[in-house]
């Protein structure tokens, strides 16, 4: 089942199914999982061709069924077919693609770590056809996972803030509207006056009521920041059971997914 993953990045729903995707550091980069945790493919090798994954920082299922990777080790973004088939790479213009997201359309919103940016990328997966890569947004700091709310169209990030000293490191959640205009940030600092713990976050995504879900490292929990109108909240949803959570992914059936890679586990939550 779920036992062979090695250092997962990431994990995503595939819209309707029950399957999950998952990003790790095995000889096959990805692993699709069926509702029962059964591993029903592996594809992705280790490598140079062209449809080898380097080294994967996250994944995203479109809703027509295309599997999409960013590849921090050639610094590309790569779509499979569910049968691991490659059927576009697009390498132009990334410094260091991290984190993304699919659109209800099959769009997928990607941060640029290094870029500090935001692109949406648009294109004909069946027919492998690269149609627009635009940058919604510039001059982020260190942008790393991104989630899309399915409803609103909201966006959501996290920036990773580097500080002096060790490990006084931080994150800020930013959530965008739409179109694009910032509507609410939080940083640790600004989390740590209003909630009991230094909170590192390192994965979001948007629950199906729209609410901001995050995984905090430090805590080791998964923790419910609010609605982008009432943001931030502070609600822990998951406090214990967790060593070192780095994905997250709601199923079609409202299950709450988190990606732990402390014990190299999928640990599944019913709502």
């Amino acid at each position: 089942g779920w036992g062979s993953l090695v250092n997962p990045t990431g994990v995503a729903a595939c819209p309707g199914s029950g399957r999950l995707a998952v990003a790790h550091d095995g000889k096959k980069r990805i692993h699709v999982f069926g509702p029962s945790g059964f591993c029903l493919r592996r594809f992705g090798e280790r490598g140079d061709a062209g449809n080898d994954i380097k080294y994967p920082l996250d994944v995203t299922v479109t809703s027509d069924g295309h599997v999409v990777v960013t590849d921090g080790g050639d610094c590309s973004v790569k779509a499979f077919d569910f049968e691991g088939r490659g059927v576009l790479a697009v390498r132009e213009g990334f410094s260091l693609p991290w984190g993304l997201d699919a659109t209800p359309k099959s769009e997928v919103i990607l941060t640029d770590s290094e870029a500090g940016a935001l692109y949406r990328l648009t294109a004909d997966f069946q027919r492998g056809e690269l149609k627009k890569c635009q940058m919604i947004r510039s001059r982020l700091v260190n942008p790393r996972a991104v989630a899309v709310c399915q409803t609103s169209g909201a966006v959501v990030v996290i920036e990773h803030l580097k500080a002096r000293g060790p490990s006084k490191d931080s994150t800020r959640v930013k959530i965008f509207s739409a179109e694009m205009d910032l509507i609410g940030q939080m940083d640790s600092f600004g989390l740590n006056l209003l909630f009991p713990s230094r909170i590192y976050a390192t994965a979001v995504a948007f629950d199906k009521e729209g609410r901001v879900i995050v995984t905090d490292v430090c805590s080791q929990a998964v923790i419910c920041l609010g609605k982008p109108e009432e943001f931030p909240i502070f609600n822990p949803l998951i406090s214990h059971g967790l060593s070192y959570p780095v994905g997250l992914t709601y199923m079609a059936n409202d299950s709450l997914v988190v990606l732990d890679s402390g014990d190299h586990s999928i640990k599944v939550y019913s709502s």
